[in-house]
């Protein structure tokens, strides 16, 4: 009644209608004259997903969402690690946002790690990427003639806007699509083995990660599969990439 703002004979009458749909899923409790979710409980209206509590949590504890907001009813003690903060202004992610949109080439100063100083050059977004830390644009730099990455945060000063030179569409590396096969390193026990595929949610012991080309370099950092897997503990780098080799050719 106080969620949907609806009378008692309301609320009675879809309480009843929810019931002679799903029998089991409510329990009358006369003592606490309430119901009570059923032992044998399955949503009717929705598909439980672990990722998307979590994903609210976060939220809650990055300060994205307030808890009033969320629809969890109650929370547990939680707590994550600390996701550094990242200097993008509003201004900068708000002309990028321009750009994209009309679409349009901005004039920036950037500050690469290949030079010392920033260096000025023109870009032309036309779409934002996440690495998992750090956002960055994805734009055709026409002072190299090629798609690539500019992190938004190192981007000193935007300029004058001017017109496009190239088509998204011939981003190649955004648009293509590679498929990580990974699988629990074969020198753990067969209970780690076992414990990493639940972890990562494998069947059969291995499981399939889509990755955007232009994303893979980050996306092997992130899970640990950018060095040799010999040149650590089974323990530490506890998955592998079974698809290596066409990883390897797809991406050259």
């Amino acid at each position: 009644m106080d969620a949907f703002g609806v009378s008692t004979q309301q609320a009675s009458l879809d309480l009843n209608a929810y019931i002679e749909q799903a029998k089991r899923n409510l329990v009358y409790d006369k003592s606490l004259r309430t119901y009570l979710r059923g032992k044998h409980f399955k949503p009717k209206y929705l598909k439980p997903d672990a990722e998307e509590y979590f994903a609210q949590l976060r939220a809650v504890d990055q300060g994205l969402v307030s808890a009033e907001q969320s629809w969890i009813s109650f929370f547990p003690s939680f707590g994550a690690t600390p996701t550094p903060a990242r200097g993008v202004t509003p201004e900068t992610l708000r002309d990028v946002l321009a750009a994209i949109r009309e679409p349009a080439a901005l004039q920036v100063t950037y500050q690469s790690m290949s030079r010392p100083e920033p260096s000025a050059r023109w870009i032309e977004p036309h779409a934002l990427a996440f690495d998992g830390f750090r956002w960055h644009a994805r734009a055709f730099c026409q002072n190299d003639q090629v798609f690539k990455d500019f992190l938004l945060s190192r981007i000193v000063e935007i300029g004058e806007q001017g017109p496009v030179t190239a088509e998204p569409s011939a981003d190649a590396a955004w648009h293509a699509e590679i498929v990580l096969e990974i699988g629990p390193h074969p020198d753990l026990s067969d209970n780690q083995r076992r414990a990493i595929e639940m972890d990562y949610g494998m069947e059969q012991g291995r499981a399939h990660i889509a990755v955007r080309r232009a994303l893979l370099f980050y996306a092997l950092k992130r899970l640990g599969l950018d060095t040799d897997p010999a040149a650590r503990r089974p323990q530490d780098q506890q998955i592998i990439l079974l698809n290596h080799d066409n990883v390897v050719k797809v991406s050259a």
